[in-house]
């Protein structure tokens, strides 16, 4: 491996070795307070690291005399299974911010535990480095071994708490992940059996050169898209994968369950669109269509279902299955069929599902963040017990207010403009009746979303006891809502970014 490759991995390589030295760092210090703070000042390598990236593929010189220039928009290392382009970049930066955040958020949950701080925060950053290499990975293996190292974190960390939810959680994400990684896996073996490859630009070669780019022609590379699909619909929540959502958000540890809504949703679409639009584009047709389907049966399933929810976390766990089904509707706009069976590239889904993760990061981390607060002070999750907080604690109750606007879409907040480009995309490529489902399902969200807010507002509290705030919960929250409300009032930045990054996967296709 020569300097040039080290040099291309290294953000994930950099974050693996923070966490390494986190959990080391735990071993000879007596303040614990010290592993939090070591950790962000550690993330600062590999977010300088994607910089220096990022500014090397818009040159056109050689980048340490490699032989592949960095300037023509990608580079790939370890035979083309990791690629390094704006796409990838984009996701690395996305969840560096949501790793850097959950941790801070972290800091009171950590406190409270007698052992293992060091192996908390070192886990999140094992799981943040599996999430980097999915936004590169360009090859099934490579894909599948990120996804592992993704989510097994995850899972320790679900079953962190000692108490029987928290078990019961680990458990059910272990076994539930296991089958969905078993499901997928085959599905890879099928496509790999029918096109001898396990790259994506080969796949998309061979899939183009038998099929003619007009239909799934072959049962088995039908069987194993369906397969890949099945795999990734358990690890983006969407419906009807996502039995296990509810359980996990109610028994696994609050800060956990935050980083799981975004970080590793996000990571999810990622490999997602990669897999798809750049491996099988050519027949873009098919799972278009089926993307479409799974959009509006996400979408209705989750609001509906979060209607009658009493607990909060259970209630964001329905969310965050019916966001799944607005990000998919982007994915399922990204393809068009034109005459003679071709698919056009219709930039505009991918943008617009860029812009939604983004957004919808901001904003339900800053909603999480108020709750790990609420819960972590009155021993409750029950909606009923965020009675008058407006009262015990106004902040708080204002911050979680503008969260729950924003998922619902309420201009001019991030997630309305996220909501309308991706409805916008839908209609252009074809698919209105889609958009449609969408704004009707955006409409039923607010009656839940709204119902905490009355609660909050209009109930008398059940105790006057103020509920404070560490500094740490302060930066993590400010921050986030910042990032929030600067989304909606000022979009232009990472709308511009998500075009930036998308266009690489537009000269590929």
């Amino acid at each position: 491996m020569s300097l040039y490759d080290i040099y291309v991995i290294s953000p994930p390589l950099a974050i693996a070795m923070v966490g390494i030295l986190v959990i080391l760092l735990d071993l000879v210090v007596q303040r614990k307070r010290a592993l939090p703070a070591f950790a962000l000042v550690g993330l600062i390598v590999p977010t300088l690291l994607l910089v220096a990236q990022f500014q090397d593929l818009g040159n056109t010189r050689d980048l340490l005399e490699s032989p592949a220039a960095m300037g023509n928009g990608k580079a790939s290392v370890l035979l083309g299974s990791l690629v390094v382009d704006r796409f990838a970049l984009f996701f690395g930066f996305l969840v560096l911010a949501a790793t850097a955040l959950v941790i801070l958020a972290s800091v009171d949950y950590v406190e409270r535990l007698e052992r293992r701080q060091g192996e908390y925060y070192g886990l999140v950053l094992f799981s943040a480095t599996g999430m980097v290499l999915l936004a590169s990975a360009s090859e099934l293996v490579t894909i599948y071994i990120s996804l592992e190292l993704t989510t097994l974190p995850i899972v320790a960390l679900a079953a962190f708490h000692t108490s029987s939810k928290s078990s019961e959680a680990g458990m059910k994400f272990l076994i539930i992940g296991a089958i969905s990684s078993a499901v997928m896996l085959y599905g890879m073996a099928l496509v790999f059996g029918f096109t001898q490859t396990t790259d994506l630009t080969g796949i998309a070669s061979k899939v183009a050169e038998t099929t003619g780019g007009l239909s799934f022609e072959n049962l088995a590379l039908l069987t194993g898209v369906v397969l890949i699909v099945a795999g990734f619909g358990f690890k983006i929540s969407s419906a009807p994968f996502q039995m296990w959502v509810p359980d996990i958000y109610e028994g696994a540890p609050t800060p956990v369950v935050a980083f799981l809504s975004v970080a590793s949703k996000a990571a999810a679409f990622a490999v997602l669109i990669r897999v798809f639009y750049t491996g099988f584009f050519g027949v873009g047709a098919d799972w278009g269509v089926l993307m479409a389907i799974l959009a509006a049966v996400s979408m209705t399933v989750g609001n509906l279902v979060a209607m009658s929810q009493s607990n909060i976390r259970r209630l964001f766990g329905y969310s965050a299955i019916a966001h799944a089904g607005y990000i998919l509707v982007g994915v399922a706009a990204g393809v068009e069929g034109s005459s003679g069976g071709t698919a056009a590239f219709v930039s505009v889904g991918p943008n617009s599902v860029l812009f939604y993760l983004g957004a919808y990061t901001a904003a339900n981390l800053t909603a999480f963040f108020a709750i790990v607060v609420i819960g972590s002070r009155t021993g409750s999750d029950q909606i009923d017990d965020y009675a008058g907080m407006v009262q015990r604690a106004p902040v708080l109750a204002i911050v979680l207010t503008l969260a729950l606007i924003a998922l619902v879409g309420v201009p001019p907040t991030s997630i309305f403009i996220a909501k309308l480009y991706v409805f916008t995309a839908a209609v252009k490529g074809g698919l209105a009746w889609l958009a449609i489902v969408g704004v009707i399902n955006s409409v039923v969200s607010a009656y839940y979303y709204l119902r905490i807010i009355r609660v909050m507002f209009l109930q008398p509290p059940p105790s006057d006891e103020r509920i404070p705030m560490s500094p740490s919960s302060w930066v993590a929250i400010a921050a986030s809502g910042a990032a929030m409300v600067w989304m909606g009032v000022a979009p232009g930045f990472v709308l511009r970014a998500a075009e930036i990054a998308v266009a690489t996967l537009a000269v590929q296709t």
